[in-house]
């Protein structure tokens, strides 16, 4: 197994990177980013080089690469940078927390994070460049298209086909047997039982703020 280099330098390699190294018996040597966001030599007290340089320090002979950006452009910007590693000769990797239970027959690509109190049942088949943070559900028979992003307490469903490039949040619902195009973003709350197209929005309003203070809300319900 060769050590990783981390393509990232900010709040998603931070937690990246402590999974690995507390929770994996993965090794990160250094962190990699682009040259115009390079503001320091070191990160978690690794060296860090601009990604332009990083074959002549860390040549992918000798190291693998790991993509810990988020889901910004609904993960597009992450998605680029897994394809240039790749075009480097990097192989990808990817992480699983111990405590995920993936079923040992789980079908998983490169470049994937699979976080601890992830459930992935039976059959489950995820594409590459995927992230399933801590207590989201992803439900047997279930295939996550490439390049996704599932938030903590999101739920998809069992025999649901999820497409490229969504962005699913937190305490999202997904139905049995939909399908979920490419490209699509699913807000916090939202409920999902029916076919959704490419590129399509489902959001769910925010609770309505009473007129009333917190002191006063606990007078008048006498919650003490």
């Amino acid at each position: 197994m060769k050590p990783l280099i981390v393509f990232g330098a900010g709040k998603i390699a931070e937690v990246v990177h402590y999974y690995m190294k507390h929770e994996s018996d993965l090794e990160v040597a250094a962190f990699t980013c682009d040259r115009e966001h390079l503001s320091a030599n070191s990160f978690e007290n690794l060296p860090v080089v601009a990604f332009e340089d990083v074959v002549s320090n860390y040549p992918p002979g000798e190291y693998d690469m790991f993509v810990a950006l988020g889901y910004q452009d609904l993960n597009k910007v992450r998605t680029e940078r897994v394809s240039q590693a790749k075009a480097m000769g990097y192989r990808l990797a990817s992480f699983v927390h111990r405590d995920a239970g993936l079923p040992v027959d789980t079908e998983i690509g490169e470049n994937c994070f699979i976080m601890n109190g992830a459930h992935v049942q039976a059959k489950a088949r995820l594409g590459d460049n995927i992230f399933v943070w801590s207590g989201a559900l992803v439900g047997h028979h279930s295939v996550i298209g490439d390049n996704c992003w599932i938030t903590s307490t999101a739920s998809i469903c069992g025999q649901a086909t999820v497409g490229k490039n969504c962005f699913i949040a937190a305490n999202a619902t997904i139905g049995n047997d939909v399908t979920v195009g490419d490209d699509c973003f699913i807000g916090s709350n939202a409920l999902v039982t029916k076919d959704l197209p490419d590129a399509a929005v489902v959001v769910e309003k925010s609770s309505e703020t009473l007129r009333v203070t917190s002191e006063q809300f606990l007078r008048m319900t006498r919650f003490h």
